[in-house]
C-alpha cells in the first residue's frame, strides 16, 4: 500500500511557521511599540510641568490653527474660574511661566498659549477648552498686543462669560485690535497697568482707563520701564490677584 504524504507535509508546514514566528533565540517574536511623543517644554517649562500640562490647543473650530499651549488646574483642583494669558508681539506662553504657580495657588486654573495670528480666536478656543473642563467663567490677562486683544475679546461672543480683564501695557490700537473703541462699550471690570518709563504705554493706559465704561475700573502706573508680563514681577501681581478676587473670585 502506498503511504500517504499528508502528515509529512503538515509537519513541514508547522516547522516553517515556527521558524517565521521565532526570534534567533527561539522565543516569541517581539513587537516594538511606537514611542510616545515627548511633551513640549517650549524652552521654559520643566519636564514634569510639560508632561502634566503641555498640549495643542485646537483653534480650528474658530477658523484658526492649532496652537502650542499649557494648561493646569488650580492646586485645589476643580477650578471654577480659569485665567487665559495672552502674550505680547513676538512673545510666547513662556512670558507667563514665572507666575503661573501664583495663580493656581490662588485657586484659578491657568491656560497660556502662543499665537502669531488673531489672538481673540485663541481666547475663544481657550474658552471652549475650559468649558470642557467644567470651568464656568474666565478672567483675561494680556500683555501689550495680548492686552489689546483681551480688551477686544471682552466685547465679542465667547463660549464662557468673561468676569474681568487685566491689561498690562496695552496700546490704544494695534493692527486689527481697537481696544480704545471696545472700552467705550464693555462693562466688564477692567484693570489697566503700565510702568512710568514705558512710553507711550503709560499714556495709553491712562487714556484707556479714562475712556472705559467698565462697571469697576482701576488704573495703576508702576515705577520702572518694563513692558507687559514683567509688570507682574515688578509689583503688579498682588494687585492683580486682589482685583481678580473681587471681580472673578476663584470659587466662582
Amino acid at each position: 500500500m502506498k503511504r500517504s504524504t499528508l502528515p509529512v507535509a503538515l509537519a513541514a508546514a508547522a516547522l516553517l511557521l515556527t521558524a517565521c514566528t521565532s526570534g534567533s533565540g527561539g522565543g516569541a517574536a517581539k513587537t516594538t511599540a511606537a514611542a510616545a511623543p515627548t511633551p513640549k517644554t517650549y524652552g521654559c517649562l520643566t519636564k514634569d510641568q510639560a508632561a502634566k500640562g503641555s498640549f495643542t490647543l485646537d483653534a480650528g473650530t474658530t477658523g484658526g490653527t492649532d496652537l502650542d499651549a499649557y494648561y493646569r488646574d488650580s492646586d485645589a483642583g476643580h477650578a471654577k474660574v480659569g485665567v487665559v494669558f495672552s502674550h505680547q508681539l513676538q512673545g510666547s506662553l513662556c512670558e507667563w511661566a514665572p507666575v503661573l504657580d501664583d495663580f493656581t495657588r490662588a485657586g484659578y486654573a491657568v491656560l497660556a498659549f502662543t499665537s502669531e495670528g488673531d489672538v481673540t480666536e485663541g481666547i475663544k478656543a481657550a474658552a471652549t477648552y475650559y468649558k470642557g473642563k467644567g470651568v464656568g467663567a474666565l478672567a483675561l490677562v494680556g500683555a501689550s498686543k495680548g492686552a489689546a486683544a483681551s480688551l477686544v475679546a471682552a466685547r465679542l461672543d465667547n463660549p464662557l462669560p468673561i468676569e474681568a480683564v487685566v491689561s498690562l501695557s496695552s496700546p490704544e490700537a494695534f493692527g486689527l485690535y481697537n481696544p480704545a473703541l471696545s472700552v467705550r462699550t464693555v462693562k466688564t471690570p477692567s484693570y489697566f497697568a503700565a510702568e512710568e518709563h514705558d512710553a507711550p504705554f503709560d499714556a495709553n493706559a491712562k487714556a484707556l482707563y479714562d475712556a472705559a465704561v467698565a462697571e469697576d475700573k482701576q488704573l495703576k502706573i508702576y515705577p520702572g520701564g518694563n513692558h507687559g508680563a514683567p509688570l507682574l514681577r515688578d509689583g503688579a501681581l498682588p494687585d492683580v490677584l486682589a482685583y481678580l478676587a473681587k471681580h472673578a473670585p476663584a470659587a466662582g
